[in-house]
């Protein structure tokens, strides 16, 4: 056999590396344009979030859900990397952010780039962010002037919409429709305790509705006629009623409303609850009413209100062992077993002082006839 030239070896070397070349190429190609292929801070495009929590191993249709402005990204990137390295990067559960106005580019990629889970971000419907109905601008505008030294936000007009909206229209999201249960996250908060299991997981299991971390007292001029207006619905609607309810959390015995209320920026619920046609007559009476408006009625209490309401105690869960803190408190479990795995701020003992967690432990609940003679007493507020 006649010996090869040294001009057809290299041809021979450039042509294999030109073949190997190809099939990188290749490769790259397909896991480009392959729609089904997941990689790090990418989902399947055009899927909806209940079938991306299925996709991605998750056994329950769940996800992670703020309502939060672009000015807030680095508050929100800050949550959801602690929320990635206390929990959800062992179980990738979806992230919904929400906004009245459209995302920007950097507000997207900066919250893509602090996790590996699914991402969506929606505006809200125009419908669901607005004036209500039931209340004239004329008289919103005296409210917000009266109100505006009172207290917190006490002149502010969008914060009157973020408490409707966060009150009657967050799970009507066209990206929440799938869902079973979400976790209420916010910029700028602190999560202080790893969480090595998980809480969606615990809610469903133990046949729970409602979960949440602090509850204070709500300031009194902001809900002067919550109470009052939450009488007449029960006295309306005593179908809606369970055989047994909790409202002596909120309500005393002599139909004093206590003023406690579960803090609500944190809260992991059943998502059925506030879907359920109860909860939905109660949200359209209060917004008759115009308590959203005319006076500062937030999400919390009305969450809460209704919670004590519709719920047995045994449906509503305090997350002890879940470190919090959002401006205003904070909680850090106190037992040995908790607080091992806990890195907590001074300060931050206030649920251990608190006279709702303390009202939360001793009373119970009462039969739905008792509900109703608390409902007919005069107020006493």
């Amino acid at each position: 056999m006649a010996p090869v030239s040294p001009r057809f070896k290299r041809l021979l070397i450039a042509v294999i590396t030109l073949l190997g070349l190809f099939a990188v190429y290749q490769t790259f190609d397909v896991s480009s344009t392959d729609k089904s292929v997941k990689t790090p801070n990418t989902y399947i495009p055009d899927t909806p979030v209940g079938q991306n929590v299925t996709s991605s191993g998750n056994n329950l249709r769940a996800a992670l859900v703020a309502l939060v402005r672009n000015s807030e990204l680095n508050g929100m990137r800050s949550t959801v990397r602690q929320l990635e390295d206390r929990f959800n990067n062992r179980h990738g559960y979806p992230y919904i952010f929400l906004n009245d106005e459209d995302f920007t580019e950097e507000f997207k990629d900066g919250m893509r780039s602090v996790t590996k889970a699914p991402v969506y971000f929606g505006k809200l419907p125009k419908e669901h962010w607005g004036l209500s109905p039931y209340v004239t601008e004329k008289k919103v505008q005296e409210a917000l002037e009266h109100n505006r030294d009172r207290y917190l936000y006490g002149g502010s007009y969008s914060y009157r919409l973020m408490c409707r909206y966060q009150s009657g229209f967050v799970y009507k999201h066209e990206l929440l429709k799938d869902l079973d249960y979400y976790w209420r996250i916010e910029p700028d908060v602190h999560y202080y305790c790893d969480i090595p299991y998980d809480p969606f997981k615990y809610m469903k299991d133990n046949k729970l509705i409602y979960g949440y971390t602090i509850s204070p007292v709500e300031k009194a001029e902001t809900v002067e006629t919550l109470w009052e207006t939450t009488r007449k619905w029960i006295l309306e609607n005593p179908d809606y009623l369970q055989d047994k309810s909790f409202i002596h959390w909120v309500v005393n015995e002599k139909s004093v409303y206590t003023r406690c209320h579960f803090w609500s920026n944190f809260e992991i619920v059943d998502l059925s609850f506030y879907r359920s046609e109860a909860y939905e007559s109660y949200f359209q009476h209060l917004d008759r009413a115009g308590g959203f408006f005319y006076e500062r009625w937030g999400d919390a209490p009305v969450h809460s209100m209704a919670a004590s309401i519709l719920l047995r105690k045994e449906q509503i869960h305090w997350f002890e062992d879940i470190g919090y803190h959002h401006p205003g408190y904070a909680h850090c479990p106190d037992k040995p077993e908790m607080a091992a795995r806990c890195v907590c701020g001074g300060g931050s003992d206030y649920m251990y002082h608190s006279m709702c967690n303390r009202r939360f432990g001793e009373v119970g609940n009462i039969h739905k006839d008792q509900v109703l003679e608390l409902a007919a007493m005069p107020d006493k507020q």
